[in-house]
């Protein structure tokens, strides 16, 4: 496997890294302007959200293809062909955990923009990258597009394509020069339109 010189070299993720897993989804998406929606209460949004993240991020260990940083700064779940990334019963936990953490319009509202994301998805076989962040702590050291690079040699050499949804269009410039190209929009129920991002096989 290629690897990353230096600190951004990726590691498989264990459940010991689900902890800052959580905190770095929670912060990188504080004001993600899909998410950040869904829990208004600006002064809330990070302890209403981070149940959330971990149900994504414990969800995605049962596959080999989650990865963090050495020191877990950032962190890439890729869910492998053929997979989900939640089951029907993470599925309904995730309702309940967010309904439990910011009620029953917050959980609508996810349940809402996971179909939406569901029905963009194109057909065939492919690896999803569903979640890219990087701690706030972290950010603007290149963790990410370092950690994202060594998963996508690691997929190359598989020869697979990939699929993304750039749910803020800052980032899109980003993984284009990651070699994904736009292939289509998804709107929010909010208006904001996502990225559908494509990546042919190497």
């Amino acid at each position: 496997m290629s690897s990353v010189p230096g600190p951004a070299a990726a590691r498989l993720a264990t459940p010991d890294d689900v902890d800052a897993m959580t905190a770095a989804f929670t912060t990188a998406f504080l004001n993600d302007p899909v998410w950040a929606p869904v829990f208004p209460d600006e002064s809330r949004r990070a302890e209403q959200s981070a149940p959330m993240w971990r149900v994504y991020a414990v969800a995605a260990l049962r596959y080999p293809w989650t990865f963090v940083t050495p020191g877990a700064e950032a962190a890439a779940i890729w869910i492998p062909p053929g997979g989900t990334e939640l089951t029907d019963e993470e599925t309904r936990r995730l309702s309940e955990v967010i309904g439990q953490a910011a009620g029953p319009e917050a959980a609508a509202s996810a349940r809402d923009i996971e179909a939406r994301f569901e029905a963009g998805q194109p057909d065939g076989s492919f690896f999803h990258l569903t979640i890219l962040a990087t701690h706030a702590d972290h950010r603007g050291k290149g963790l990410g597009m370092a950690l994202l690079a060594e998963t996508l040699a690691r997929i190359d050499a598989m020869g697979a394509p990939a699929y993304l949804e750039s749910t803020n269009p800052v980032n899109n410039q980003r993984y284009m020069n990651a070699g994904f190209e736009p292939r289509g929009e998804i709107i929010m129920a909010t208006g904001h339109i996502v990225t559908a991002m494509w990546r042919p096989a190497r």
